[in-house]
């Protein structure tokens, strides 16, 4: 498939056909916006839009009102080729403040399943149970340095979903490293998420190992294609691995929870 059509599929399957991904989420269109709303510990914020300059301010008053209503946090993930070219700085009119762009990256999941060894003495363990989700999430707060509370609220609930694979690296009983994959039912794509390592363990092969793991997980589950919203760090690493470059995306972020805490473990691995 070419980088036309890839992208076409992506904004359709992902984004304007998008399916809620917690289970007391909520995904519904209004006008042309495709949002979700779900618990303040949910992802809550905008998937999908097809504006234009005089239809996008209007658009962006509904989704505040909306969430300020919730008293929730929203993102609007604003992408490459999203339109009107200047909606990032309405976003930024309305309140919104973007995070560091990032970029969508994407394989073919069957490039991805085999050709990488276990590195020596680490073992790859499925979580299960409540009490390794919290295992996973003490990874994140090592690995990243920052409260996974709310992180660990979200985790817990998508613990029974079949279209949700948490996973740590386990050395010695303990673990070192933890990242997950999210596949979504029907559309062809699956996202790996979270992928963080403690600092004595980069660099031995660990990362490429999950990536492999996850990838073999995402066919069973009947998905074609992983997706990955790569930061200037992880993208020469996804290269390498053969994933290539579909669009750019720059989440806009507008605080409206009392408090707020930043969750470095939704950033791609």
């Amino acid at each position: 498939m070419d980088h036309d059509d890839l992208l076409a599929l992506f904004d359709l399957r992902m984004r304007e056909e998008a399916r809620p991904d917690a289970p007391d989420a909520v995904v519904e269109r209004i006008g042309a916006v495709v949002r979700q709303t779900g618990a303040a510990s949910d992802w809550n914020g905008v998937l999908w839009s097809s504006l234009d300059r005089a239809t996008a301010d209007a658009a962006i008053a509904e989704q505040v009102r909306h969430f300020t209503a919730l008293g929730h946090d929203v993102e609007w993930t604003l992408y490459g080729h999203d339109e009107p070219d200047d909606l990032g700085e309405r976003l930024r009119t309305a309140g919104f403040v973007p995070e560091p762009a990032e970029t969508v990256m994407v394989a073919g999941v069957d490039d991805l399943c085999h050709g990488s060894e276990m590195p020596e003495g680490v073992t790859l363990v499925d979580i299960t149970t409540a009490r390794d989700v919290t295992l996973l999430t003490e990874v994140h707060r090592a690995a990243f340095g920052t409260d996974p509370g709310a992180l660990h609220a979200r985790l817990l609930r998508q613990l029974d979903l079949d279209t949700v694979l948490m996973t740590v690296a386990v050395v010695d009983g303990q673990p070192v490293s933890a990242a997950r994959l999210e596949v979504s039912p029907g559309t062809g794509f699956a996202g790996l998420w979270g992928g963080g390592t403690l600092p004595d363990w980069r660099g031995r092969g660990i990362y490429r190992a999950l990536v492999a793991h996850r990838a073999a997980a995402a066919a069973r589950r009947g998905a074609r294609f992983l997706r990955v919203d790569a930061s200037e760090q992880s993208r020469p690493i996804l290269l390498r691995l053969g994933f290539t470059a579909l669009t750019s995306t720059t989440p806009y972020v507008r605080r409206t929870a009392a408090q707020w805490h930043p969750t470095p473990w939704d950033t791609p691995a």
